[in-house]
Formats: structure tokens, C-alpha cells, sequence
């Protein structure tokens, strides 16, 4: 019963992920591909930067919300005894899968966007109060950086970070899933790091100067 109930939890974690809510958004309502303009990414931050704030805050509140449903799946079909590793492994993998979905969505061509959001929703699944804090992290860098890239990427570096300290958490599979995540980040923004170290990443916040 575990299994089948399992089995269904990824699938319908995949295809939720799947969903390309930036590509979409694009095509139906400015009939443009959102991944050929801009930097080329199906996420929020281009949707904002390519389409406006009208498009790019329903793009960034549904990637999110796939990543939590993803993630509550397990707990919604009853898969696993509530509080057990078994239930917070199966969110882990329901999780990933969602992730997954969105960098690589069956419903646009495996070409997808970062999953910034989409993680985020997953981790506030996991772990409501340190995903809470991060996004404080994430907000306090962009303001002070105006890179969303470096914000994105400090957050996700201080999950586990505070996972490990502050919060303290006895789940082994969950520090494993945050350092994974982490290091997933810094990867899927390889570009950024190479246009920040070449002075070209755009800011999304500009400095008055500028």
C-alpha cells in the first residue's frame, strides 16, 4: 500500500512540477516564449524582467506553490505514519521530483527554469520556520546586492548552515536533502557566477548611480 501510494505521490510530484506556469504565462496572455528573451530562463525573474510584475508574481507564487504541494503529497494521501523518517523521505523524494518537473517539464519541452522557487516551496513544506529565515537571507542580500542570483544562492548555501546550528534537526535525510540542494543551486547558477565575476550580471534591484 506504501508503494503504490508512493509510486502515485512522485507522478503527480512530476507533473505538478512540470507545470511551466512562466512559459505559459508568456504565450497565452503576451504570446511570446519567455525562454527566448531576457536570460533565456523559464523562472520568475525573467518573467518579471521580460513581462512585468502583473506576470511575474503569479509565475513566482504558483512555482512556489507546486514546490509545498509536491512536498505535502505524501502527507495528503496518508503514505506514511505522521512524524516518521519514512513520510519526511517520501516528501524529500516527492520534492525533488517536483524540481526536477520544473528544470526539465514534460509539458514544455524538458526545457525548463531554475527551480528557485519550486525549491523554496518544497523547503517550506519541510521545514515552515528555517525557510522563513532563509527568505529573510535571500531578501536582505538582494537588497544590499541587487542580485538575484547571489541572493538565491546565499540562501540556499545558509539552509544547511542553519539547519546544522541553529535549528538543529535530528533527520539525517533532511541534512543530507539541504546540502544537496545547496550545492544544486551553485550548479544551476554556474552562468551567473561566470557573468558576476565578468562585472555582466544585470541587477535586479539598480542602484540609484546606475
Amino acid at each position: 500500500m506504501v508503494i503504490s501510494l508512493s509510486v502515485v505521490a512522485v507522478v503527480l510530484a512530476y507533473l505538478a512540477g512540470s507545470i511551466p506556469s512562466a512559459v505559459w504565462a508568456g504565450k497565452i496572455f503576451h504570446g511570446i516564449d519567455i525562454r527566448e528573451h531576457g536570460s533565456g530562463n523559464a523562472g520568475a525573474t525573467n518573467t518579471v524582467r521580460v513581462l512585468g510584475w502583473k506576470t511575474g508574481i503569479p509565475v513566482l507564487l504558483f512555482d512556489l506553490f507546486k514546490g509545498w504541494l509536491a512536498a505535502m503529497l505524501p502527507v495528503f494521501l496518508n503514505a506514511a505514519p505522521e512524524g516518521s523518517g519514512t513520510l519526511m523521505a517520501l516528501q524529500i523524494g516527492c520534492g525533488m521530483t517536483a524540481i526536477i518537473g520544473h528544470v526539465f517539464p514534460l509539458f514544455a519541452g524538458f526545457r525548463g527554469g531554475k527551480g528557485v522557487a519550486t525549491t523554496f516551496g518544497v523547503l517550506l513544506a519541510l521545514h515552515p520556520l528555517l525557510t522563513v529565515t532563509c527568505a529573510g537571507v535571500f531578501l536582505l542580500v538582494l537588497l544590499v546586492s541587487g542580485y538575484v542570483s547571489v541572493a538565491s544562492m546565499t540562501a540556499g548555501i545558509a539552509f544547511p548552515v542553519l539547519l546544522m546550528t541553529v535549528f538543529q534537526t535530528p533527520s539525517l535525510i533532511l541534512k543530507i536533502f539541504a546540502v544537496l540542494i545547496s550545492v544544486a543551486l551553485i550548479i544551476t547558477h554556474k552562468k551567473n557566477i561566470s557573468r558576476l565575476l565578468k562585472g555582466e550580471e544585470k541587477r535586479f534591484i539598480r542602484k540609484k548611480k546606475e
